[in-house]
């Protein structure tokens, strides 16, 4: 992030770790599921161990690498874009740094 203002490095910071938190939780969901499955006595031991294993394989993984790096800005946009970040809720300054990030995101998902 070269020439980015300490202070938008500190929001894209923040705003990026919402955006993992929200989409991990996303994925989460239907594991959470798999485990009321299991509780119910639905799934035995062993499904729900692999579907443990594809999420940390698969999803896990994905949402990780994303947001592991320094470049918190394609990730942040993609979030915003598909709404797993509410706008509205993102200050000026950090959508108009992303601005055409976000319109790249939300032009790809038009199509």
């Amino acid at each position: 992030m070269p020439d980015v203002p300490k202070r938008l490095k500190r929001l894209l910071r923040e705003y990026a770790g919402r955006a993992h938190e929200a989409e991990l939780h996303q994925a989460l969901v239907p594991l959470a599921e798999a485990f009321k499955r299991w509780e119910r006595g639905e799934l035995d031991s062993f499904e729900l161990n692999e579907l443990i294993h594809r999420f940390h394989q698969g999803a896990s993984r994905e949402i990780y690498i994303r947001y592991v790096s320094r470049d918190f800005e394609p990730a942040l946009a993609h979030a915003i874009a598909t709404g797993l970040i509410d706008r509205t809720a993102v200050p000026a300054e950090l959508l108009d740094h992303l601005a055409r990030l976000i319109e790249f995101f939300e032009q790809r998902e038009e199509s």
